[in-house]
């Protein structure tokens, strides 16, 4: 499992969503790493991981993070854990599975929850190369991704490409689940959770999906970005930067260094477990 390694300071851990990589978080990490250490993962069969040794369960890609977690952070040290759709439900395993590890969860663009979800019809990409390719690409983001065909930018359209070329694990048939109601019940850090108001999936329940949340955990404190979609971390950055300064507990804030240039990759380490 590959882990990449940003800034210093608090750890903040940040799993990515469905057939992505840690690239979904690229609007984020620049802001998130000023005053913290951001472990980005490339959550097991994604990006640059291995495939799992056996057939992926939410619970055992969540066990594999969760090893991940106590090897990477200090011992006895403890994490702000984020995860975005796929990684959200992994996330919320991982939680459960390393009590100890996870000071507190935040969830983006959660599914899993045992609501129905928002039936997508995706273009087919693998068969198509080009412009034909970027096309549908494009298309796909507007279907399941971002809500506003604006924001679907050359970055979006390179991650999106990235992504797809490098995803071997299909994590969609867990969406439909209850399964991350279910490892909610089982994690004693605070939860808390974030939607885009115009998110696809949650599209036919939104209400009815922050209800699972709040049965599940009642405790979970919940904010809706207006007009945001699915990759609402993409597509209304600065909004969801806001709503993580309320929800995420305050860390020690450690005198702010002079940042490289050169941009993300310059910055970055990364890590093989």
């Amino acid at each position: 499992m590959v882990w990449h390694l940003w800034g210093e300071g608090p750890p903040l851990v940040l799993l990515h969503g469905g057939s992505g990589s840690w690239r979904h978080w690229a609007r984020n990490i620049p802001v998130l790493s000023r005053d913290r250490t951001v472990l980005a993962a490339d959550l097991p069969g994604l990006g640059e991981s291995a495939l799992p040794p056996e057939a992926p369960t939410p619970e055992g890609v969540g066990a594999i993070v969760a090893e991940g977690l106590r090897q990477l952070l200090p011992e006895d040290g403890a994490c702000d854990l984020i995860g975005f759709s796929f990684g959200a439900l992994i996330a919320g395993h991982a939680a459960a599975a390393a009590p100890r590890r996870v000071r507190s969860l935040t969830l983006l663009g959660a599914g899993a929850l045992g609501v129905p979800r928002g039936a997508i019809q995706l273009e087919r990409v693998r068969d198509k190369t080009g412009a034909a390719r970027m096309a549908a690409h494009r298309t796909n983001l507007a279907r399941l991704m971002i809500a506003d065909p604006a924001r679907i930018d050359a970055l979006a359209l390179e991650i999106q490409e990235w992504n797809s070329r490098h995803a071997r694990l299909a994590s969609l048939p867990f969406a439909t689940t209850a399964s991350l109601g279910e490892a909610l019940a089982r994690v004693p850090a605070p939860v808390a959770a974030i939607w885009g108001e115009l998110d696809a999936p949650a599209a036919p329940d939104l209400p009815g999906r922050v209800a699972a949340l709040q049965r599940a955990r009642p405790d979970a404190r919940v904010r809706i970005i207006p007009g945001a979609g699915h990759w609402v971390a993409y597509e209304a950055p600065e909004a969801v930067h806001a709503a993580l300064n309320e929800l995420l507990p305050e860390p020690r804030r450690p005198e702010r260094r002079a940042r490289p240039e050169g941009g993300l990759h310059a910055e970055c380490q990364r890590t093989s477990l």
